[in-house]
């Protein structure tokens, strides 16, 4: 099936809708116009992760906050992002707020709830969805409950996890640390840190206590959760880390949450962090959830764009979705990314190199399902340990000290004057304007959002490539990892073949027959058709 729209045509669309000109960073790699809709572009299905404490700052407190984020809206419009994840937004006494005192209440710091209802009416009106981090695993050990259950009497004690007398005290978590802490004379269960107690999910009133108040933001227009921690309900000790029964305990009490949350909205969109590294600890998890983070992916990922090889990421592709079909019973949509406030950040990993983050950023946005980026990872922010560094003020503007720069955390030594948004708007060749290319082509080609992925065998370790098919047509995806040009002789696959250049990230690509030439550091999508479809393109009888 053909599956592009003519130049012509939607030129004139956008006279028509005198929509503004297209950037030039868009405009140098539309080798042919392709699009799923005509006049209203199709949701790109990238979410971005936002630390709100970091983000923007709209009263001039030095801490960011959700009218912020609401003001920032139009730049993550520009972006092309179709939702926004948001650590949370909880109060808590931390600066990172996973540690949460009251699960119905904004951090006051962030501001009120009004300041949160506005920013998910704005956000659905610019066509942006809206999810929370949503962490129950554990509570504060200042929430109310917790100092009300060191009372052995009180109806919360047992929300908890306590040590009897012949608990081994020196069992170690999936981590290698403690699993118990010491209150008193009494020992609790808080497997993150002693400022985190994990609830206890074997007692029905913290289950319904739980899914309650995930109804509750889906009744503030939420849109669903990312839920941190949720292969760890019931998985607390190293031993337990390896158990595909424990894990299975585990995703049967996401299986009720999804219930209970399905009453309010069965479309809530669930994404579990599911941190294995390898996905048939993950697949219970699958059917419960809409989707888990792609951790092993992610290594492929950082890996093959390290060392400029292909870490095999089509195959792990392929693995993956036969692993969790099977699982769900139905197809999964992937949620991959590249790094999370929980990692170095992946332009550190990659030592400044925009090379090669511009071939990490591609691949990430041709994968099917819905990416995920941190914010800044698009301007190439970077990081490390410990974890304020990873979730440092955004760069806006060249000056740290303008108008909206967060000043909570002080500006890293030897900040880039260069990475922000000021300076790379206006530089077609940046990677924020990359970033919003390759999100835009999303919009456009379909299979890049829903394709099922197969492999697509190169022979040459420099490339790494996936086809990605679905009911609109099927494409096939290309990046060189390598910093020298790559040549391909493309090759049919089941009665299909890739002659159409439909984008690509330099100019200097070309494809002349079944010959592609690709630049150092480059990607490129190319279309399917068949050898019928090609004849009546020509207009043979």
């Amino acid at each position: 099936m053909r599956i592009r729209l003519a130049s012509c045509l939607m030129f004139v669309v956008l006279m028509v809708l005198n929509l503004p000109a297209v950037p030039a960073a868009l405009a140098k790699s539309q080798v042919t116009t392709l699009s799923s809709t005509l006049g209203a572009p199709a949701p790109s299905g990238v979410y971005y992760e936002i630390f709100v404490r970091s983000f923007y700052d709209s009263n001039g407190d030095g801490v960011g906050d959700l009218n912020g984020v609401t003001e920032k809206l139009p730049y993550l419009k520009s972006l092309g992002v179709s939702g926004i994840w948001l650590i949370p937004i909880f109060p808590s006494p931390s600066y990172h707020g996973y540690d949460i005192t009251n699960y119905r209440a904004i951090n006051p710091q962030y501001g009120t709830m009004t300041d949160f209802e506005r920013l998910v009416k704005t956000a659905h009106a610019d066509g942006i969805k809206l999810i929370l981090d949503m962490v129950i695993n554990h509570s504060s050990d200042k929430i109310s409950w917790f100092k009300a259950a060191a009372n052995p009497s009180s109806p919360y004690h047992d929300w908890y996890y306590w040590a009897g007398p012949h608990t081994d005290l020196d069992v170690k978590d999936p981590w290698g640390g403690p699993v118990w802490r010491t209150l008193g004379q009494r020992h609790y269960m808080g497997i993150f840190c002693r400022c985190m107690p994990d609830l206890n999910y074997h007692n029905p009133a913290v289950r319904r206590t739980m899914i309650s108040i995930g109804r509750f933001w889906l009744r503030k227009g939420v849109d669903g959760y990312r839920l941190d921690a949720a292969k760890h309900i019931f998985d607390k000790t190293q031993k337990d880390n390896h158990s595909l029964t424990i894990m299975r305990e585990s995703a049967g009490w996401w299986s009720e949450y999804r219930r209970g949350i399905d009453a309010v909205d069965p479309h809530a969109y669930l994404v579990g962090e599911v941190s294995g590294n390898h996905y048939r600890y993950d697949a219970p998890f699958v059917k419960p959830l809409n989707a888990v983070f792609d951790f092993p992916l992610a290594a492929r990922l950082l890996k093959s764009v390290k060392s400029g090889y292909d870490a095999h990421i089509a195959r792990a592709l392929v693995h993956m979705q036969h692993i969790y079909r099977r699982a769900a019973g139905h197809y999964v949509m992937d949620a991959p990314f590249l790094s999370n406030f929980d990692q170095q950040r992946v332009m550190t990993d990659l030592h400044g190199n925009i090379d090669r983050m511009k071939v990490a950023a591609a691949m990430l946005l041709t994968l099917p399902g819905n990416p995920y980026v941190y914010y800044g990872e698009e301007i190439g922010m970077r990081g490390t340990k410990p974890d304020p560094l990873d979730r440092e003020p955004m760069r806006w503007n060249v000056s740290p000290a303008a108008r909206g720069e967060t000043t909570w955390e002080a500006p890293p030594a030897g900040l880039h004057e260069d990475v922000s948004v000021e300076a790379e708007r206006a530089d077609s060749d940046s990677l924020l304007n990359r970033y919003r290319e390759l999100i835009h082509w999303r919009m456009d080609i379909a299979p890049l959002r829903d394709g099922r992925a197969g492999v697509y065998a190169t022979l040459n370790p420099a490339l790494t490539a996936w086809r990605l098919s679905d009911r609109q047509g099927s494409v096939l995806v290309l990046h060189n990892l390598s910093g020298t040009p790559q040549r391909l002789s493309l090759h049919g696959v089941n009665g299909l073949r890739y002659q159409t250049l439909l984008r690509a990230t330099s100019a200097r690509t070309a494809l002349h027959g079944d010959v592609l030439n690709l630049p150092a550091y480059s990607s490129a999508v190319l279309e399917g058709s068949t050898a019928k479809a090609d004849m009546n393109s020509r207009g043979a009888p």
